[in-house]
C-alpha cells in the first residue's frame, strides 16, 4: 500500500512539473517566438500559452522602447579639433522573429554600431556645426542606424547628442571669441547712438536757426541748471557783433556825459559889490565807472556788469 501511495505521489509531482513546463505566460508588453525542435513555428500573442515540454522553446521578446546610452567617443572634427561626444539612443523591436533569429544580442549590436556611426557622422562636421547643428547630426545618425538595424527587426526611434566635451584651450578661445563679438556689438550700438544723437542735434540746430529766440531760451535754461550750485561763477558769452554795437553806444553815452556844460553869465544884481561873492560855477559830472567793457575773447565778447 505504501508503494502505491509513493507511485501516485511521484506521478502527480511529474504531472505538475510537466504542466508547469507546458504553460507559459506572455506579458502584454512582450511577444513570444516559438521554436519546435529548433524550427520557428511563429509568434505567440500575450496571454497564457501551452507548449510541448522538452520539444518546444518559447522566447519572450520585449516590445518596449529601450534607452541605451552611447559611450563617450573621442572624435576629431573636420577642422581638426579633438572633442569627446556622448549620446543616447532609443530603439524598440518591431519584428520579434528577426530580433531572435537574425542576431545574437540586439542591444550589444546596436551599442557597437551606434558608437561607430557617432564617430563617423560627427567627424564629417566642423566644431561650430557640431555645436549648432545637433538636430541635423541626430537625424543623420538615426537614419544610418535604421538602415542597418531594419534587418534585425529593430527600429531606432531617436538619437540625441547628450554631452560634448571640449579641450580647455578651446574653451578659452571660444570665450575670447564671444567677448570680442560682444565688444563689437557694443561698439556698433554706441556708433548708432552717436549717429542718432548727431541727427537729433542737427534737427535742433535747424529749429534754432529758424527761431533765434530758441537759442536764447536754451542758454537761459543752461544758466538755470548751472546756477543750482551757489559757489559757481558763470561767465556768459554774448554775440560779438551785438556786443560791439552795445559797446559803441555805451562809449558814445559816456563821451556825451563827459562834455562840460557852458556856464551861464549871471545877471548883475543891483546893489551888489563887484568882485565880491561870485556865483558858483556848475561842474561837469564825473564819468561813470560802474560798468567796464571787456575785450572780445575767441570771437565772442564778454560784458562784465558790476
Amino acid at each position: 500500500m505504501a508503494v502505491v501511495v509513493t507511485v501516485v505521489v511521484v506521478v502527480a509531482l511529474l504531472l505538475l512539473v510537466v504542466t508547469a513546463m507546458a504553460l507559459k505566460i506572455v506579458k502584454q508588453y512582450e511577444q513570444g517566438v516559438l521554436f519546435r525542435l529548433g524550427r520557428v513555428l511563429g509568434e505567440r500573442r500575450p496571454g497564457l500559452r501551452l507548449i510541448v515540454p522538452f520539444v518546444d522553446v518559447l522566447h519572450r521578446v520585449s516590445l518596449r522602447i529601450v534607452t541605451m546610452p552611447i559611450q563617450s567617443q573621442g572624435i576629431i572634427t573636420r577642422d581638426n579639433v579633438s572633442v569627446d561626444v556622448s549620446a543616447v539612443a532609443y530603439f524598440r523591436v518591431v519584428d520579434p522573429v528577426k530580433s531572435v533569429v537574425a542576431i545574437e544580442s540586439v542591444r550589444t549590436a546596436i551599442d557597437q554600431i551606434a558608437q561607430t556611426t557617432l564617430r563617423k557622422v560627427v567627424g564629417q562636421h566642423t566644431l561650430d556645426e557640431t555645436l549648432s547643428e545637433t538636430d541635423a547630426i541626430n537625424r543623420d545618425i538615426r537614419e544610418i542606424l535604421d538602415v542597418t538595424t531594419v534587418e534585425w527587426g529593430v527600429q531606432v526611434t531617436l538619437v540625441e547628442l547628450k554631452d560634448i566635451q571640449l579641450p580647455d584651450s578651446m574653451k578659452r578661445a571660444m570665450a575670447r571669441q564671444a567677448e570680442a563679438e560682444r565688444e563689437k556689438r557694443a561698439k556698433i550700438i554706441n556708433a548708432e547712438g552717436e549717429s542718432m544723437a548727431a541727427a537729433a542735434l542737427g534737427d535742433a540746430s535747424d529749429i534754432m536757426m529758424a527761431h533765434p529766440l530758441a537759442l536764447q531760451l536754451r542758454n537761459l535754461q543752461s544758466l538755470v541748471e548751472i546756477g543750482v550750485d551757489k559757489n559757481t561763477t558763470v561767465v556768459f558769452p554774448a554775440p560779438l557783433m551785438s556786443t560791439i554795437g552795445e559797446l559803441g553806444s555805451f562809449l558814445a553815452r559816456e563821451a556825451a556825459a563827459a562834455v562840460p556844460v557852458p556856464a551861464a553869465v549871471p545877471a548883475a544884481v543891483p546893489g551888489a559889490v563887484p568882485g565880491a561873492g561870485a556865483a558858483p560855477q556848475p561842474t561837469s559830472p564825473a564819468p561813470r565807472t560802474d560798468r567796464v567793457p571787456v575785450a572780445p575773447v575767441n570771437g565772442d565778447s564778454i560784458l562784465a556788469v558790476g
